[in-house]
């Protein structure tokens, strides 16, 4: 991600904040944790293609027609002996299934799978962590994505975190507002409390402040 992505993911998080400043950081209400989410909820939406991601195409057994991809402006891809798939508002399950139905007509029962290397699409479709966390980054979302999978992946917090202060910016699609949770990043990372683990939704921000000492 380059220097003026990161800039607009830091202002709209400024944003965020200043708007949702109103509210004590003691009277931030907290998620359920992952586990009692999971067993109650269907899995949320898989990542959705977008124009620009790069993609691996892979073809079981026969790699003359596999082939990493990236997704055209026009949201067409093109691998051997397929030319201008529709790519874009699939997720990589139904691509797959797509290209296997064009590849019968060339190769016997062929088995398919596609991934998304390196994404571009919209923030609605990312999980973005921010702050005092080894590299902050922007996430391609997949199904029951956690707190504790997103902080995997960006290396964890800093050294000068304030773990236990992290808040989580969320979009609630019934009332049309954001709203602001408590997260536990530092019981659930230093101490292994599971319960501090919470399942997160595409568009989801983190922000991990430093700690005052």
């Amino acid at each position: 991600m380059n220097f003026d992505r990161y800039s607009r993911i830091f202002a709209a998080v400024g944003v965020m904040a200043t708007a949702l400043g109103g509210c004590g950081e003691g009277g931030r209400p907290e998620l359920p944790a992952a586990t009692a989410v999971a067993s109650r909820e269907a899995p949320s939406d898989e990542y959705v293609i977008g124009p620009m991601d790069q993609l691996n195409v892979f073809v079981w057994r026969n790699p003359e027609l596999s082939a990493k991809v990236q997704v055209r402006p026009d949201g067409r891809i093109t691998t051997p002996l397929i030319s201008d798939m529709p790519a874009v508002g699939k997720t990589p399950a139904m691509l797959a299934d797509d290209l296997k139905l064009a590849l019968s007509e060339y190769i016997k029962d062929p088995i398919v799978s596609v991934i998304v290397e390196n994404f571009s699409g919209t923030y609605s479709q990312q999980v973005r962590v921010v702050g005092a966390t080894e590299k902050p980054a922007s996430l391609p979302y997949r199904a029951n994505m956690t707190a504790l999978d997103a902080m995997i992946a960006v290396g964890g917090l800093s050294e000068f975190a304030s773990g236990n202060r992290a808040r989580l910016v969320r979009y609630d699609r019934q009332t049309g507002k954001q709203r602001e949770y408590k997260v536990r990043l530092g019981d659930l990372l230093k101490n292994g409390d599971i319960s501090a683990n919470v399942r997160l939704e595409p568009g989801d921000v983190i922000i991990i402040p430093e700690s005052m000492f």
